[in-house]
């Protein structure tokens, strides 16, 4: 802690805890300083820091130690007015307004006292000279906070009708209370409308645009711009977050997270502010804070969550259901505080019924995912339709626990309904026969006299073992048996065959070919014989040409393509047989088109093993087509994703995208989420590719979301956060895309996403955090990922990353460190023999040598070394372009160095005559404007701008013909330009003035 010594040591002090984070320990060392200032026996010192105790204390959640400072400075005004002097003036006037607005946060202050003091307030301001703009202010605020709903009215209209002076509220906060008005009124729009400048920076200040978009959020969500809330969510969190002093605004987000579907985010916020729970030194705050956390456990509790584990209070653990009636009971008895004050209840009205509001939107996806594993439900999953025949596994479905289930419907109405389901291949065929294994066995245990016959059984049996999936052999030919018990061998066989597409499924497949030959040949002379239907036979013979499929599989990973053919043949031949069967009765049975459609789909799949992708997409697209046509769109969603597969690899954008949106909309309700999850991804990166950035962050926040619902968040979702990110920096959203990655970086790792998804996303971090000015933070992250690139055998990133970081140093104002790291990025960019970067890197320290160090021969060293080191490069690049792109380099280093010279003189920094300073200024001018000059046309702008600086530097030195001269060249070079060339006219303009100044000055005499 440094030592007050003196008036100057005081307010540097002052000025070094402004900088600290708000709070207590701020509040403290305000305190100290104000003992400090009162050792040195200035009025005006202990008037500073009086001021200086006031406004932390304003900017703390200690608000309420606000009086004491302020009644002394009034009273030191009352008594001596002369001590103070013009800002301290204005500044004892201007928290006239914090106190009326802080006695009105504090319930123990009367009512009597806060209206003396308004009136107090309007009768220094007349005397003062001021508007009474801010008087009504604050006598809107007064009215509003009772209930005095004409007053208020009054009040804010008299508020807009006086004049702005300089005491009112600055434009941000005006506007602020403004639409804040217009929002209680219920006229969300005109809220909105009002707060429009300050929420797109228009008009700033120390609490805004932050409280606005915290405003801002359920007004939105009211009018359906959940797009623009979501957006605000995360950008005025990341304001909100670090000021103590903003609980109300705090509790804005939590609200908005609660009404939502966000509650597990919501607990997330509460988690980070356990003391907003406790501070009493904003009651006001307090109660919206409390009411808010009630409505949040009300929530939880009223979804079956009340047992589950809470932030709260410190001193013990709490749930749901423990804290609800806790901090409901706190806060009525803090607004029956307020209103016992204001002797209204208006305060407690609007407290319950915050407590009480509903939720606004069922789920508002945020994109940023949880810390911690969510206590909160996720809605039940859809389950995907099993393929026909195929074996696949579906779980039945359940019922939650705090659902009333229905009456069961009886088991004859069941086996009905099961068996439309499975013969028209409805999705969940298999639990509807999942039930009637069910109500089936517990008829049996009731004693009931339901008998189900063998073709019942069979029935169950099959479909039970197709939910099983690998493991269920011995159920399929358990089914197969109770067939043959029912007199359908046919049927039997078809069993037969699925069980043996089991050990394929397993990856014994030579035992499936053994398993399916017998069951082959059996249905062929069945069906011959007229033993058997079609249904049964296809069955049969899908079932061999799935297991040839398999092997193709297998040993596509083992044999060279001349060993493959025979095996792509042999599945061919089986796919084709089940085609030649069905293919004349698809519009007869929907069991049949769906066979053909999978014939047609393996058919495409045997061609792109063997090459030929056109004809794999063209047989996939039919297939799905096929299945579409039937009235099987659900079937249609695996074809359609290998389809985009196959046109992405030939190059088709555009078929990628319709082949990845039909397999969305066909999938519907019946797409498992992990599924949706990837679909949407591939759209996400599709649309990206196009340059439709908004769209496609939209799908990758589809994507996370469904990766989620697939308890998939650290592996998929965190692959769609990553390009998530990545869209909203592309969209210039800095403050939301930072939000995301912040998020998802301890879910990104080398191990399942890979090293370079590491780095692009602190990559991405450090510049959306370097736009927000977050320059220390930035340089971290770019310092992270340059250590990680460090061992890559390419160093390219590398040298980006430690460029960037050291940008990012110079920014933050760590000069040394910065110095340091573009000495390094300099050796990189050495390395890799990128000469541009070189020079870049050499510039930087140029300048940061002068302006750190004061070293003007150093930074003059630096600079010649960068033109040196370009030069060179000019001579020895080839003429392709290349030579062109490091002249331009070269034409920039001049200028730099020029300037760099003129700023050394300016400075006083070195003992050289200024004029020899300018003669080299002139020089490096002279050889920049040589150097665009190569470049012809596309350098004229930069060739112009050198030339009228080294007419500048002419006439400083006492040349005004050379100086004219330079200026007449460059009329010359944009005479022709169009007037709309701006950048001409511009040019053409500043030439203009510098000719006549010169002209003028070369007519005028030279006094004795």
């Amino acid at each position: 802690m440094s030592s007050i010594t003196d008036f100057d040591s005081l307010r540097r002090a002052m000025g070094e805890n402004s900088e600290q984070p708000e709070g207590p320990a701020r509040n403290a060392r305000a305190e100290h300083l104000l003992l400090e200032a009162e050792k040195l026996n200035i009025p005006l010192a202990v008037i500073e820091a009086l001021g200086h105790q006031l406004k932390v204390y304003n900017y703390s959640s200690e608000k309420g130690k606000m009086f004491v400072p302020f009644a002394r400075l009034l009273r030191m005004w009352d008594e001596r007015p002369e001590d103070f002097d013009t800002y301290e003036t204005h500044a004892l006037h201007w928290v006239f307004k914090w106190m009326s607005a802080g006695m009105l946060d504090q319930p123990h202050i009367p009512l009597a006292s806060i209206e003396k003091w308004l009136g107090e307030m309007e009768h220094r301001y007349r005397l003062a000279g001021h508007s009474e703009r801010a008087v009504r202010s604050a006598e809107f605020s007064v009215a509003a906070h009772v209930g005095d709903m004409p007053r208020a009215e009054r009040a804010y209209a008299a508020w807009l009708a006086a004049d702005r002076d300089t005491m009112a509220d600055c434009h941000a906060c005006e506007l602020h209370g403004q639409g804040w008005w217009q929002a209680h009124n219920g006229r969300d729009a005109e809220a909105l409308e009002l707060w429009r400048p300050v929420l797109e920076g228009e008009f700033t200040c120390a609490h805004e645009p932050h409280t606005a978009l915290a405003s801002s959020l359920l007004p939105l969500l009211r009018l359906g711009r959940v797009d623009e809330a979501r957006a605000h969510h995360l950008r005025g969190f990341r304001l909100v977050r670090p000021m103590e002093s903003m609980r109300g605004a705090y509790a804005d987000h939590v609200e908005f997270c609660a009404l939502s579907g966000n509650e597990a985010r919501a607990l997330e916020l509460l988690a980070e502010r356990p003391a907003y729970f406790t501070d009493e030194g904003h009651p006001r705050s307090r109660l919206d804070f409390l009411s808010v956390v009630t409505l949040l456990m009300d929530r939880l509790t009223g979804l079956g969550l009340g047992g589950t584990q809470v932030p709260g209070p410190a001193g013990r653990t709490w749930t749901a259901a423990e804290l609800a009636p806790h901090t409901r009971a706190q806060a009525l008895a803090l607004a029956a505080r307020f209103d016992e004050r204001n002797g209204t209840e208006y305060v407690s009205g609007r407290a319950r019924a915050r407590m009480a509001r509903r939720p606004l939107v069922d789920r508002l996806l945020l994109g940023v995912r949880p810390s911690g594993t969510s206590p909160v439900r996720a809605p039940e999953r859809p389950v995907r339709p099993v393929a026909p025949g195929a074996g696949a596994s579906a779980a039945p479905g359940t019922r939650s626990s705090g659902d009333s289930a229905p009456p069961a419907p009886a088991l004859p109405a069941l086996l009905v309904e099961a068996r439309r389901m499975s013969d028209t291949l409805r999705p969940h065929a298999v639990e509807a026969w999942a039930a009637v294994a069910h109500a089936a066995q517990e008829a049996e245990a009731a004693g009931s006299d339901v008998v189900l016959e063998p073709r019942d059984r069979a029935e169950i049996a099959d479909h039970e073992a197709m939910a099983l999936g690998p493991g269920a052999t011995g159920l399929f030919e358990r089914a197969a048996e109770l067939y043959t018990e029912a007199g359908d061998p046919g049927e039997a066989l078809a069993a037969r065959a699925r069980a043996a597409y089991v050990h394929a499924l397993a990856g014994r497949v030579d035992e499936a070919l053994a398993a399916v030959a017998a069951p082959h040949e059996e249905i062929l002379s069945l069906y011959a014989a007229g033993g058997t239907g079609l249904r049964q036979t296809a069955s049969v013979l899908m079932a061999r040409a799935r297991i040839l499929i398999r092997r193709v599989h297998a040993a596509g990973e083992d044999l060279e393509d001349t060993d493959l053919e025979p095996v792509l043949e042999e599945a061919a031949t089986a796919v084709r047989a089940v085609l030649a069967l069905v293919e004349e009765h698809t519009g007869e049975d929907v069991r049949l088109a769906a066979r053909a459609a999978e014939a047609q789909a393996m058919l495409g799949e045997l061609a792109g093993h063997a090459g030929d992708v056109e004809t794999a997409a063209e047989l996939s697209a039919r297939a799905a087509g096929a299945f579409v046509a039937a009235g099987l769109p659900w079937f249609a969603v695996e074809y359609e994703a290998r389809l985009a597969q196959l046109t992405h690899h030939l190059g088709d954008v555009d078929g990628t995208e319709r082949a990845l949106r039909a397999a969305l909309e066909h999938g519907g309700p019946y797409l498992e989420p992990t599924g949706r999850a990837q679909l949407h991804l591939q759209l996400a990166e599709v649309t990206g590719g196009l340059g439709r950035v908004a769209e496609a962050a939209d799908h990758a926040l589809e994507a996370a979301h469904w990766a989620d619902e697939a308890g998939e968040g650290a592996s998929l979702g965190a692959w769609a956060r990553h390009q998530l990110g990545g869209f909203l920096l592309r969209r210039g959203r800095w403050a939301e895309a930072a939000e995301v990655l912040e998020s998802v970086l301890p879910d990104v790792t080398a191990g399942t996403h890979g090293e370079g998804a590491v780095v692009q996303t602190l990559w991405w971090l450090g510049d959306c955090l370097g736009e927000l000015g977050e320059h220390r933070a930035a340089a971290e992250r770019r310092l992270q990922a340059a250590g990680i690139a460090r061992d890559w055998p390419e160093q390219q990133d590398h040298a980006t990353l430690a460029h960037l970081a050291a940008s990012s140093l110079e920014q933050a104002g760590l000069a040394d460190e910065a110095e340091r790291a573009y000495a390094r990025a300099g050796e990189l960019w050495r390395t890799v023999g990128d000469v541009p970067g070189l020079v870049r890197s050499l510039r930087a320290r140029a300048w940061l040598t002068l302006r750190g160090e004061a070293d003007p021969d150093g930074a003059r060293a630096l600079m010649a070394n960068a033109v040196e080191e370009c030069e060179a490069a000019v001579d020895a690049a080839p003429d392709d372009g290349t030579r062109a792109r490091l002249t331009a380099d070269l034409g920039h280093t001049h200028l730099q160095f020029a300037d760099l010279l003129v700023r050394v003189e300016d400075a006083g920094a070195t003992d050289d005559d200024g004029e020899i300073l300018f003669e080299e200024a002139v020089t490096a001018l002279d050889r920049a404007i040589a150097a665009f000059a190569l470049l012809g046309p596309d350098a004229l702008q930069d060739r112009s701008g050198a030339e009228l600086a080294a007419a500048r530097l002419e006439a400083g030195l006492g040349r005004p013909a050379d100086a004219a001269a330079r200026a007449r060249a460059v009329l010359t070079a944009h005479g022709s330009a169009p007037e709309e060339d701006e950048v001409a006219r511009s040019l053409r303009g500043e030439a203009e003035h510098l000719l006549n100044t010169v002209t003028r000055e070369k007519r005028e005499p030279v006094e004795n």
